[in-house]
């Protein structure tokens, strides 16, 4: 949904639910959220409401949860060399056995 609005600038939910597999209710429930987090913003347009990506807060999110997945990244090598540890014990004792 943020690609096509990136890509075509703005969209409404009915535009978003033509170009993808969700109903235009889901799209607009996604688009509330989306809106109230602060990653687009509506503006009236008629009937309907035509969404806008705002880009610095969406990069501001990407650099958030790029750090928390740096973060864990780090923690699931450090467990993954804790496991590898035990294991070359564990095959130590079992060869000395």
């Amino acid at each position: 949904m943020l690609d096509l609005l990136l890509a075509d600038g703005d969209g409404t939910a009915t535009s978003l639910s033509e170009r993808l597999p969700v109903t235009r209710q889901a799209i607009a429930k996604h688009l509330g959220v989306l809106d109230r987090v602060g990653l687009v913003h509506a503006t009236s347009a008629g009937r309907e409401r035509r969404y806008r990506v705002d880009e610095a807060q969406l990069a501001r999110a990407v650099a958030q949860l790029s750090s928390v997945g740096a973060s864990w990244d780090a923690r699931l090598r450090h467990i993954k060399r804790i496991a590898e540890a035990v294991q070359r014990a564990k095959d130590q004792r079992d060869a000395q056995r």
